[in-house]
């Protein structure tokens, strides 16, 4: 049984400008000492979010405009850095469900795609607009058309693009591996009941 598909994310957006985001900023290190990922949101850009004493410092996550955002968007690379499962679990957890950037570290995507939260990329002066349009108007509401590979916001709308392979995941509900591997745990059954090793054991 296939998981539900992944057409659309709507939701109000918020702007973390950067290049090369990688992912101890996105969740430092010190903070991986878990047993499940449970909590981890807390924690998102943590170091970026607060002053050595840890207090609150500006970043758009603070904003309380922005408050309540499900996406993400950011620059270039975005996600680069050690292959850690962390960092998407920590943006999801945080309450994101997609990301729009220029591009991003291929591990990350990955990642991010195996939780069902969509990685779009568009070019950098559309993603410009579209901070600008936020910035402006923090309350505007973005969708994420997954089998168009369109962004949409207010009266406005740019081109991006979702690779091939995981927009044919979410779009058949098909993008969680663990889920593919226990639908087909009947045929696994099968086959091991035809193996005289099997068996014997």
């Amino acid at each position: 049984m296939a998981l539900e598909p992944i057409t659309h994310v709507t939701g109000r957006a918020v702007f973390v400008p950067g290049d090369d985001i990688d992912t101890d900023r996105i969740i430092p290190a010190r903070f991986m000492k878990c047993v499940t990922f449970d909590g981890l949101g807390e924690y998102l850009f943590y170091d970026a979010r607060h002053t050595p004493d840890g207090d609150p410092c500006p970043h758009p996550l603070n904003d309380e405009r922005f408050a309540g955002a499900s996406i993400l968007v950011s620059g270039n690379n975005f996600g680069c850095g050690s292959s850690r499962e962390h960092a998407p679990q920590a943006i999801y957890r945080a309450g994101f469900r997609a990301v729009i950037a220029e591009s991003f570290a291929e591990i990350f995507f990955g990642n991010s795609t195996q939780l069902g939260m969509p990685c779009i990329t568009a070019a950098g002066p559309d993603i410009r607009r579209l901070a600008n349009a936020l910035e402006n108007r923090p309350d505007l509401e973005v969708t994420i058309d997954v089998e168009a590979d369109l962004i949409r916001f207010g009266d406005d709308a740019i081109p991006g693009e979702i690779r091939p392979g995981a927009k044919h995941v979410l779009l058949s509900g098909h993008w969680d591996p663990i889920q593919d591997l226990l639908d087909g745990l009947p045929e696994v059954e099968a086959t091991t009941a035809r193996l005289a090793y099997m068996r014997e054991s």
